[in-house]
């Protein structure tokens, strides 16, 4: 009997031992890239972006492709959404044609749940309106090779509480002794919902997740500083003034002065001058690039998981 699928909309679709399981296997492939076994091989990838993407859509691409499966890539305007067909309609049909669905709409995630409303085809969320899932993956997985442990670090994130900053949260929360400090512009921190329920997280696995607004109000001797782009991809800003608001936010080597041994990670795309300084960003503290490359292995965990692998 084939194992069954499983679908990753959200970081909670992930129990703890899941995660655990997904970013050590990631961490492994990387550590051993050619030695990835073809555990796909038969299998068809659909890679369906509305979006603009450069790691991500590449990552499972690439990862697919190296695990053994085929793809077929979708654009923007190929389905017939675009005509009025039902996105429950779609994943039916798509259902019978694909193993593995991966799908960047940065709209309402329930429109990937409605996709996933069958079950014969595994649904990966490569970024919706309100969280990045396969990024904190990626993060984790940077994070684990670089120090070793997930468990007992301490993250410092500035900038807003956008769909990556949602999911290092809900990610974070879930490991014994981790710390994170979010200090996000006043109007556009974590959704309340997701700050709620990281929180709740971090209270059940003894972790620590604490949000402000004042950028003068900084932990010291963090592990690791990490921010995005001050643009989400797909999103605009209402306020015509947002930039004021964001510019205190700013990562520049002042922020080594307390914790001198940090590194620094950025999901990318980024932009020097603003939401970090071009000093930090190609600076030897920087692991930014290192993240970009780990969202190949992660996505191969993902892809392995999602098919109802045992990750080792």
């Amino acid at each position: 009997m084939a194992p069954a699928i499983r679908h990753l909309i959200s970081l909670d679709d992930l129990s703890d031992e899941d995660l655990r399981a997904v970013v050590g296997r990631a961490a492994g492939l990387a550590a051993r890239p050619r030695a990835a076994q073809a555990s796909l091989r038969g299998d068809v990838v659909g890679i369906y972006f509305r979006r603009t993407s450069t790691r991500t859509r590449t990552a499972f691409s690439s990862g697919a492709l190296r695990l053994g499966a085929q793809i077929i890539a979708y654009g923007p305007g190929d389905l017939q959404t675009n005509t009025g067909e039902s996105i429950e309609d779609t994943g039916r049909v798509l259902a019978t044609m694909l193993d593995v669905l991966v799908a960047r709409t940065a709209d309402d995630p329930a429109q990937l749940r409605a996709m996933a409303a069958q079950e014969r085809m595994a649904v990966i969320n490569a970024m919706s309106a309100d969280e990045h899932p396969t990024q904190a993956l990626a993060d984790l997985t940077t994070v684990l090779r670089r120090f070793g442990r997930v468990d007992g670090l301490r993250l410092l994130y500035l900038g807003e509480g956008n769909n990556s900053a949602a999911a290092l949260a809900l990610a974070l929360s879930r490991f014994p002794g981790a710390e994170l400090h979010l200090r996000t512009p006043p109007g556009y921190g974590l959704a309340p919902d997701v700050l709620a329920r990281a929180r709740a997280h971090a209270a059940r696995c003894g972790a620590l997740v604490e949000e402000s607004h004042d950028p003068g109000e900084l932990p010291a001797k963090v592990d690791a500083v990490y921010t995005t782009r001050w643009q989400t991809t797909g999103t605009t800003k209402q306020d015509p003034d947002w930039r004021t608001v964001f510019a205190p936010f700013q990562v520049t080597g002042e922020l080594w002065r307390s914790s001198p041994d940090a590194l620094f990670m950025h999901d990318l795309p980024a932009h020097r001058g603003e939401e970090v300084t071009a000093e930090v960003l190609d600076g030897p503290r920087s692991i930014a690039f290192e993240q970009a490359e780990n969202k190949l292995y992660s996505a191969m965990a993902a892809l392995e998981w999602c098919r109802g692998g045992e990750l080792a």
